[in-house]
């Protein structure tokens, strides 16, 4: 795997907070999200929020055969995650998949976009970089870190302010559908769940992303080989400042790692933004839905009720929504209002007398989507979009004594044949007669509805020119005036 110093150089794109190319993509109908922000709760039932909302996602829908959608967590600020919901889908967009057409070569573009991401978002932060290289070298060798803080506490908190902003860093999952085909791709332990049904009619759950951390064995291994004593940092759980042994940005636990003691011994950067890769997969009639996920929604649900099966339970919820919702954005956001309910309640019963709550006090942001594929929705909501309907203006005309109840309103109406009124009515009068209230008194109508109301706008000055031009041989004279 290429270090950070390996990764290829690539055009740089700035970070911006504001608007983004990616606004104008056109969103995923076939989607939905759901959301919930970070949580402290307290005895009395009050709850706040303890840092802004970091998670990220996108769905885009960019042509009949090409999806995209990614869940971005982000920990230490929202840039690394913000950085990465614009950047990502220009790595894979803009003309990458052109002329690919097996996986290796699909997966291949994802790999790099990952790589391209982090190059790019260390670029964008290069003069922070440098202004910390030269707050450190204005520290004398030698000293302790008690008399560094002692002789140059301004300094240091300079320095501490800096590390938690390059700290910033983010988990990321990304869903692919490309030609008939899925791919997912993730670093970190956002998750991507495909439920599809077997032979039987039975629904399964199939999770295609890794948890990267310090209980997945493989990359406990790949630490081992960097020469890194596991035992003591799976002890610790941590991997420098952060959980994930794989993830997006986070400049301190990569270039930076060797000033953690427990990291000193790696050979390499032991954190790297290589994502781990799945696809493709067909999708044919037996894959109903997608569901990608912060790991907020799923470790509180774990923590909560103690299942070991939480994507199993994640999923019954999708499914008992969709056969009530209308929306594919109600499945989401119902699944996660959901489990954040349950998870304060957990939280309330075991802190009344006597409980014995195994929750603890706060929980992560939250972040569920779903794409459906052919999972029945009954209640949904459809609209006539492979219609072709053509619509004459309508003209409406309202007393200037019908702002309250109780007056007739005259509508004229002239519609065309997808609507109701044929051609022979089409300048029939409609009158509505509302019984009157005390709030808005009944008015007395105007004796004659059908008189002219004068002008608002004078075009006096628009004819004269006109006269004017003709009389000079200026007129244009491929306009009919």
């Amino acid at each position: 795997m290429p270090t950070r110093a390996e990764l290829p150089r690539s055009n740089h794109l700035s970070y911006q907070e504001g608007h983004s190319w990616t606004d104008d993509l056109p969103v995923c109908r076939q989607s939905g999200v759901g959301f919930s922000t970070n949580q402290i709760y307290r005895e009395d039932g009050y709850r706040q929020e303890e840092h802004q909302f970091e998670d990220r996602s996108f769905h885009f829908c960019v042509d009949d055969g090409t999806f995209l959608y990614g869940v971005f967590d982000g920990h230490e600020g929202t840039q690394a995650a913000t950085f990465a919901l614009q950047r990502m889908p220009a790595e894979i967009l803009l003309g990458q998949l052109l002329g690919k057409t097996t996986d290796e070569e699909v997966k291949e573009v994802l790999r790099q976009a990952f790589i391209s991401v982090e190059k790019g978002y260390f670029d964008s932060i290069d003069d922070r970089l440098a202004e910390r290289t030269s707050l450190q070298y204005e520290i004398p060798d030698g000293l302790t870190s008690y008399e560094v803080y002692q002789k140059y506490p301004d300094l240091i908190d300079k320095l501490n302010a800096l590390n938690c902003e390059l700290s910033a860093g983010t988990t990321a999952v990304v869903a692919l559908i490309y030609r008939g085909r899925l791919y997912v791709a993730n670093v970190g332990d956002s998750r991507a769940l495909l439920c599809r049904t077997d032979a039987n009619g039975v629904l399964r759950v199939v999770q295609l992303s890794v948890d990267h951390d310090m209980k997945n064995e493989d990359e406990v291994l790949r630490l081992s080989q960097l020469g890194l004593d596991t035992e003591k940092v799976q002890q610790g759980c941590r991997l420098g400042n952060q959980d994930n042994t794989r993830c997006l940005g986070n400049y301190i636990v990569k270039g930076a790692y060797k000033e953690f003691e427990e990291l000193t011994s790696a050979a390499g950067e032991p954190v790297i933004a290589e994502p781990e890769i799945h696809g493709g997969i067909p999708l044919d009639e037996s894959c109903r839905f997608l569901l990608l996920m912060s790991d907020g929604l799923y470790k509180s649900l774990e923590e909560a009720t103690g299942t070991d099966q939480v994507n199993k339970e994640i999923a019954q919820m999708a499914v008992e929504q969709f056969r009530v919702q209308s929306t594919l954005n109600g499945v989401a956001q119902t699944v996660v209002e959901k489990i954040g309910r349950i998870h304060h309640d957990s939280y309330m019963n075991g802190s009344t007398p006597g409980g014995n709550s195994r929750v603890s006090g706060r929980r992560d942001d939250m972040t569920f989507l779903v794409r459906n594929f052919n999972f029945a929705m009954p209640n949904a909501l459809n609209s006539p979009t492979n219609a072709v309907v053509r619509f004459n203006p309508v003209v409406t005309t309202v007393s200037s004594s019908s702002w309250g109840a109780g007056e007739d309103t005259t509508t004229t109406e002239n519609t065309d044949t997808c609507g109701t009124n044929t051609t022979e009515d089409q300048n029939n009068d409609t009158s509505t007669t509302e019984s009157s209230s005390d709030l808005f008194p009944a008015r007395t109508n105007p004796t004659d509805k059908d008189k002219r109301i004068e002008p608002y706008v004078d075009f006096s000055d628009f004819y004269q020119n006109i006269e004017k031009a003709r009389r000079e041989g200026t007129l244009p004279t491929d306009i009919d005036f």
